[in-house]
């Protein structure tokens, strides 16, 4: 009987993701879009939005469940509430503060990222992503065109 409570549970459910193009985070809401083209392309942008979010939680929580550990930190009101089977707008939620700051000097500018948290350099992890993918992106300098 656990098992079969177990496999009900962690089952794909496709209205999932018709509620996500619906609801948050893409809000597919009737809109007063007047030309086909426009609607069709607006479904297809919102699509790509929707698979990325399934392709990121997915990969997640492959690597969770490969790994057999829990996420922790995702919950701002409980921080040490764990976690298998994290939402990808919760996985995204952890990035909200990150700031960029891009200062001009003598015509030059400087880049500057907030530092990753451990939860963040996680889950960049977990994505299969090193994190210098983020790192390399602050200290650089360029000059403006």
């Amino acid at each position: 009987m656990k098992q079969a409570i177990r496999a009900y549970r962690d089952e794909y459910l496709t209205e999932r993701g018709f509620a996500r193009l619906k609801g948050f985070p893409l809000s597919l809401t009737p809109i007063y879009l007047q030309r086909e083209d426009h609607i069709t392309g607006l479904i297809r942008l919102l699509s790509i939005g929707l698979r990325v979010l399934t392709l990121l939680e997915f990969q997640v929580r492959r690597n969770l469940e490969q790994n057999k550990e829990k996420l922790t930190g995702l919950y701002i009101g409980n921080p040490k509430r764990e976690t298998a089977r994290p939402t990808a707008e919760i996985l995204l939620a952890a990035f909200k503060e990150i700031t960029l700051f891009l200062i001009e000097v003598k015509n030059e500018v400087y880049a500057h990222l907030t530092a990753l948290s451990r939860l963040q350099q996680r889950i960049l992890v977990l994505l299969g992503f090193p994190t210098t993918i983020y790192t390399q992106l602050g200290g650089q300098s360029f000059t403006p065109e």
